[in-house]
């Protein structure tokens, strides 16, 4: 998450301030009901299902995170653990440090690529297109943007994996990568 954070700062971000979209990956609450029912048809399905509302949620208390520069008061830990969560810290201790917040969510357009369930820790990938456009990074006491280089990437891939621990999905890490989506 500290490359993602980064990434988004010095080369994903626009950072012009205005208001943000929400992510275009639906919010688990809004996942129709056929999924649920294919379930028990599918455990694959079902597991792929969990996966994207968790990672979703992931994204909506980060994006709340980096909002107020802390995770505190918000679910992060819920969704994140291992390198996303102890980068995301990082990202926003640093943040904290030169007075930026920022405005907005990544939208996003996520595929589950493998889930292995059989495992001791049952074990998942995902692919991501981060749509940057409507996230912003400001000063937090100016609310003027952060200087964004012009070559920047909006709309770029990122790795995830998550793992479940219990009942329980999380997203373990997210690595950037530099390709256009």
């Amino acid at each position: 998450m500290t490359t993602c954070a980064i990434v988004t700062v010095s080369a994903c971000s626009n950072g012009d301030g205005s208001s943000a979209k929400p992510p275009s990956t639906p919010p688990p609450s809004s996942k129709p009901a056929p999924a649920a029912s294919s379930a028990s048809a599918d455990p694959q399905e079902a597991e792929k299902a969990a996966l994207l509302g968790v990672f979703n949620r992931f994204w909506e208390e980060q994006a709340k995170a980096y909002a107020k520069g802390d995770i505190k008061g918000t679910e992060f830990s819920k969704y994140a653990a291992a390198v996303a969560l102890s980068s995301t810290e990082d990202d926003l201790k640093d943040l904290r440090s030169k007075g930026i917040v920022t405005t907005g969510a990544p939208g996003h357009d996520t595929t589950v690529d493998e889930v292995e369930t059989d495992k001791k820790v049952p074990h998942a990938k995902l692919t991501d297109c981060l749509d940057s456009t409507d996230w912003k990074f400001q000063y937090r006491d100016s609310g003027k943007p952060v200087p964004m280089p012009t070559e920047r990437l909006l709309r770029y891939e990122t790795k995830v994996e998550a793992e479940k621990w219990g009942k329980q999905w999380k997203i373990i890490d997210v690595t950037p990568q530099q390709n256009p989506c």
